[in-house]
């Protein structure tokens, strides 16, 4: 069974059907969010947005500044991880966080994840040694730990509330439980899989050992955790009031639910920052699971959110890349007029950044 699922994908691959099935969906999602944003954003008041935005309290914005920094701090655990499980247990964890946070804040902002934050990955870790397969190795653990956190928080979400994912997909709540627990049994088989022997997948040099099943469990845990700091940030920049005083709050399992689903349909449309697409998704599950929830206000918060999820890390990565830079140039420069010779060496660089035991970051 196994072999013929590598027998299709290597066809699939050959004939490039992936690549263009992929540039397929991303177009089609684009496109269907297009159309959704301008149909909910018709009659909005900016000059109401720009209010609601005022008069948000300095608390929320704070705490929810508060949780995106705790959710990237999580996400240093990704890069941390993954550079463990292929057994790079000498690079210190602050060359893993940095790497996380600059590789994930700018592979979000700019788009294509894979390659952008693959790139800036590459240009730190290379200093330590690794070489492109082994950066290739911390993506796609990296990237199973994320996958892996948004299956577990929308199986347990949506087993939990199903009416907020029907907000998204327009299934009946029934569907998406069933749904729901079907992810939650193909996590749980994972699982169980990985722990019976040991797995990997690739060939050659490009192998890559899957984690066991405390491992997986360990994974999945920082998934959720990352996720969820970031569904509180957006939760506590919702308004949190109704018309109805008798209607109860939107809450936080919905908005968690939503959050993850536009999440993954941001990253499925490789917009920059999954611009629109996020968007949109957010906008149409929020006001159909509550029509009484005042568009602008929502808007707003969601404005809040882009500008300190999005922008604002993307900023400080930046800075901090320019730093490094310039630091390990001017590092690499005094070394090249002390040593005679240099430049016919071209892996001194990462030799000597690594004795002095850092990366200029």
């Amino acid at each position: 069974m196994l072999e013929a699922i590598r027998r299709a994908i290597s066809f699939l691959r050959h004939r490039q059907i992936l690549h263009r099935l992929g540039v397929a969906v991303s177009i089609t999602v684009i496109g269907i969010a297009c159309y959704v944003l301008y149909h909910m954003l018709r009659g909005i008041d900016v000059e109401e947005v720009v209010e609601a935005i005022k008069q948000t309290e300095p608390r929320q914005i704070a705490l929810a500044a508060l949780f995106v920094a705790a959710g990237y701090f999580t996400l240093t655990f990704y890069d941390l991880f993954a550079v463990r499980a292929i057994g790079r247990v000498d690079i210190p964890y602050r060359i893993n966080a940095f790497a996380a946070f600059t590789s994930y804040s700018i592979g979000h902002n700019v788009g294509a994840s894979v390659f952008t934050g693959g790139a800036v990955r590459y240009r730190i870790y290379s200093a330590w040694g690794l070489n492109a397969i082994d950066v290739a190795k911390i993506c796609f653990l990296a990237g199973l730990t994320f996958w892996l956190g948004n299956a577990a928080v929308l199986g347990l979400g949506i087993a939990y509330h199903p009416e907020a994912a029907a907000a998204i997909d327009q299934l009946p709540p029934w569907l998406n439980r069933l749904a729901a627990f079907a992810v939650i049994l193909g996590l749980l088989a994972y699982v169980v899989w990985v722990s019976i022997q040991a797995r990997s997948v690739g060939r050659g040099p490009w192998t890559v050992g899957l984690p066991g099943g405390s491992l997986t469990l360990l994974q999945i845990a920082i998934g959720i955790v990352d996720l969820g700091f970031c569904a509180l940030a957006m939760y506590v920049l919702m308004p949190k009031y109704l018309p109805m005083p008798d209607e109860p709050y939107v809450g936080f399992v919905v908005v968690a639910v939503i959050f993850v689903s536009a999440t993954l349909l941001g990253f499925a449309s490789h917009s920059p920052g999954g611009l629109g697409v996020f968007d949109a998704a957010m906008l149409y599950g929020i006001l159909h699971f509550d029509r009484q929830m005042d568009r602008e206000d929502l808007l707003a918060g969601m404005l809040l959110f882009r500008v300190l999820y999005y922008i604002a890390p993307f900023v400080i990565s930046v800075i901090l890349l320019t730093f490094r830079e310039v630091i390990v140039g001017a590092r690499s420069k005094r070394l090249r007029q002390a040593t005679p010779g240099l430049d016919a060496e071209p892996n001194r660089e990462a030799a000597y950044v690594r004795k002095r035991g850092d990366t200029g970051a």
